[in-house]
This record gives C-alpha cells, structure tokens and sequence, in this order.
C-alpha cells in the first residue's frame, strides 16, 4: 500500500469506541496506581511497579513464568512473553517505558505522585508519558488472555526502567529480542486534537540521534592581572559563535518527504508551499530557507547543534585553566555522529580545542523502512475512531527506546493510541495530565493493532 494512499483527508465524522465498561474501568485503575510509584532515576520504586504490573497479567491467566521482572542497573526491565500458535514466527514486541522524568512537589498544584482524577482529567507524572499507554496495553494483553485469544506469533510486552536517562535497560532488552518481526512503541507517534477536530496520526519510523559533545579549551592560566591571547574563555567563545553561525546541510528520507508533502496540504500560506516544494525538490533554496528560518520546521530538514551549557575558571582573580561548553546535537538519522563531531571541529576551526563524546546514553540508528503492513493496520485502528483521517510517517527529534531496536536492525514504529488537544499534557513539565475521554479509544486501538499485528 502506497504512503500516499493512506494520507486522506479526514472526515468530520467519528465512531466512538465499544469498549466494555469493567475494562475502562481496569484501565484508569491500572494508570492511577501506577503513577503512585515514584518511579524517577534514584528512588528505587521501578521494581515495585514492575511487579504490580506483573500481578495485573498473572491475575489475568499468565503463567509466573511468562513474566519477569529483572532489576538491573538501580532500576529494573519487565518482560511478558504471550505464546503465540506457531513458535517458528518471530514475535512481535510492544515496547513502553517504567520510569519517568523528575517533579518537585513544591512547584505542582497537586503531589505529582498522588494521582488525582478530577474534571475529565487524570493528573500525575506520568500520566501520559509513559504509564498512560503501557497501562493501556497491560490491560489490553490481561483482556485477551482472560478472553482466550491465541495470537498467530508471540507477543512480547518489554518495559525498560531509565528511558529518559541512560537507557541501559533498553539496549539489554534489544539484545535479549534481537529477533524480533517488529516493534511497536507506545511512546511515540500517535494523533492530536484542535479545537476538539483530529489533526494527521502520525507513525513514528524514525528519531534523531541524541549526542552531547564536550567542547575544552585548556590553557596554563596565571594572574589575572597579567592578560594573555590564549585566554580559555575566550577562545571558547570564538568557537561558540562559530558553531551558532554553521547551519548543517539538508537532509530527506522517506519519512519525511512524506511527513512534509502531507503537512504542507494542511498548513497552506508560504510555510504550506515550502513543505510541498521542498518534499519535492531538496534543493529548492527558497524553500529551504522558508524552512530553516521556522523554529518547527528547520529541525526537521537537518541535523542540529546547540551549546548548552558552559563551564570555565576556577576563581574571580585568575586566568582561566579551563573552559568547557556541551553542545547538544540532533542528528538526522543515518548520519553517524563521529562525522557530526569531526564537522564540529572543522568549524570549531582552533587546533588547540578538544571535542569528546559524553556518555549520554544515546546510539546511532537509522529510519525504519515504512511497511505497508503497519500503515495499513495503524490506518485501521486509527479510523475506527476518525474515519478518513490522514496517516502520516513521523520523525522524531527527541529518543525513545526504538532507537536501540533500530541499532538492532528492528523495524520500530511509535504507535501511541492517546489523542488529546495539543498543548494540553505537559509531559515533562509542571502539573502532567491525561484525559480520561482517551481510555476507550487507546484500548480499542490497541485491541486493533495487536489482532491485526500479532497474526
């Protein structure tokens, strides 16, 4: 099935999910306990999650066996294996994550680990991000073991522990499910809403890499009194504003020619006929410089580098030893980051600067191919609610766990099955929320993907 045959234009219809009453009911419990673990970097409480999660799945019919909750670098993995008809078949894995960003109590309007439904919303960390869908997807999976489905493959549900920090739980689940047919992530992709009106679902292929590079002028310092040209400070400023002037070249893949042209059918004005022009023809300079000069748009048309932060000196009456600046980079995929980093130091241009690579946790991965399996199945489940509403391919500027499978050479697609008004989740940030109006139709797009997926 063609890309460009799933991107239709949406009708104003809709169909409400049928999504038994018990089950929404199992869901919301699931999401609201589960935001009660505080399950931040250093407070140990994955563990505890993870097997609450597991007492959900073995109280529906899975084996103990089935499920395991490994603790592992000061957190913890989950994984949930449904046996599948024929074991020759390679599994099919839905993958999510445990922990969560940190939240202060003291700058919430609400304990953001007490969770709170009120209104039509559920407030907590993490109620979007990620424990909304995995909580979907944990009672989907409970559903169809109490109900007897027997999927054509098996199906693996992997949680990591420490997505939003190192990620070493997820490169240990991808070498572990390197033989994995796909992936399907909760955390990424999904639809959005405008005034209560869908805007274009999109699938999640492809994400940039994240790197951090350590930018380090060194220098024998001395009395502050005794100026010298080889000042650490300035020698990194210089260098900063020529990383601020170099802009990277443009890039496409499938993906976003794709993304563009459809947005540009949306968008309309000049930016609407740059998208359509540069989906087109990359090299249309008018268009790119439309693009580039859009804070939305020119991250999507190339690899990113930003200073971050600073460091330098080691006292007010001394020259500086010393001087350090991170630069964060996003890096298109398929472009390796030592060739982002040797450009960094071309137009860092100073023989005498040191760039490294932090350990950020973070990998080279390419863009997945879009299957027309997966397009078809998300088109589906996704227009049961919105009928005719247009599928796109998605690329990412953040990192999500796809980025290790797709190291791995597996197929990873963010699928999330939450709508909700743009603006409205504050994931990351103060007050996060979720809408309870999201349960059902999460649960019947799940419901539709792994019945469609898991054949």
């Amino acid at each position: 099935m063609a890309l460009a045959a799933l991107a239709t234009a949406a009708s104003a219809g809709t169909a409400p999910p049928k999504v038994d009453p018990a089950l929404h009911d199992q869901a919301l419990e699931i999401l609201t306990k589960g935001i009660a673990f505080k399950t931040v970097e250093g407070a140990g409480n994955t563990v505890a999650y993870a097997n609450y999660l597991k007492g959900v799945l073995v109280a529906a019919g899975y084996r103990p066996e089935e499920v395991t909750v490994e603790p592992m670098f000061g957190t913890a993995a989950l994984v949930a294996r449904y046996p599948g008809k024929d074991p020759k078949k390679k599994p099919l894995v839905i993958s999510g994550h445990m922990d969560v960003v940190a939240a202060k109590r003291e700058d919430w309007v609400r304990d953001p680990f007490t969770p709170v439904v009120e209104n039509g919303w559920i407030y907590g960390r993490g109620a979007v991000d990620d424990k909304f869908d995995v909580s979907m997807v944990v009672a989907e999976l409970a559903k169809l073991r109490r109900s007897g489905w027997k999927p054509g493959r098996d199906v693996v549900l992997a949680l990591s522990g420490d997505e939003e920090t190192t990620m070493r739980t997820t490169a240990v689940l991808a070498d572990r499910l390197k033989d994995a047919e796909l992936v399907l992530n909760t955390d990424g992709g999904g639809g959005a809403l405008m005034e209560g009106k869908p805007l274009p679902y999109g699938v999640q292929g492809a994400e940039k890499t994240y790197a951090d590079f350590k930018l380090t002028f060194t220098d024998p310092g001395g009395h502050s009194s005794r100026p010298t040209p080889t000042n650490a400070i300035y020698r990194l400023a210089k260098a900063l504003d020529r990383v601020a002037a170099y802009r990277f070249p443009t890039q496409q893949n499938e993906i976003t020619k794709a993304a563009l042209a459809a947005e540009g059918a949306e968008v309309g004005g000049p930016i609407g006929e740059a998208l359509k022009r540069f989906a087109v023809n990359p090299n249309d300079q008018q268009a790119v410089e439309t693009l580039s000069n859009d804070l939305d748009y020119n991250p999507t048309l190339r690899t990113t580098c930003v200073a971050t932060e600073i460091e330098g000196g080691h006292a007010p009456n001394a020259l500086p030893q010393k001087a350090t600046a991170n630069i964060n980079c996003r890096i298109f995929p398929g472009t390796p980051s030592e060739e982002v980093r040797k450009t960094l130091l071309k137009v860092v241009d100073d023989p005498s600067a040191t760039l490294t690579r932090a350990d950020d946790g973070s990998i080279d991965s390419p863009a997945s191919p879009m299957r027309p399996d997966v397009m078809a199945a998300v088109a589906k489940a996704v227009h049961a609610r919105y009928p005719g509403l247009a599928i796109v391919p998605s690329q990412d500027a953040g990192a999500s766990d796809s980025m290790y499978f797709r190291a791995k050479g597996i197929p990873s697609y963010g699928v999330s099955g939450l709508f909700m008004e743009q603006g409205q989740s504050f994931i990351h940030g103060l007050n996060e929320k979720a809408p309870v109006a999201g349960i059902d139709g999460s649960l019947a797009h799940w419901d539709s993907l792994l019945k469609d997926l898991a054949k």
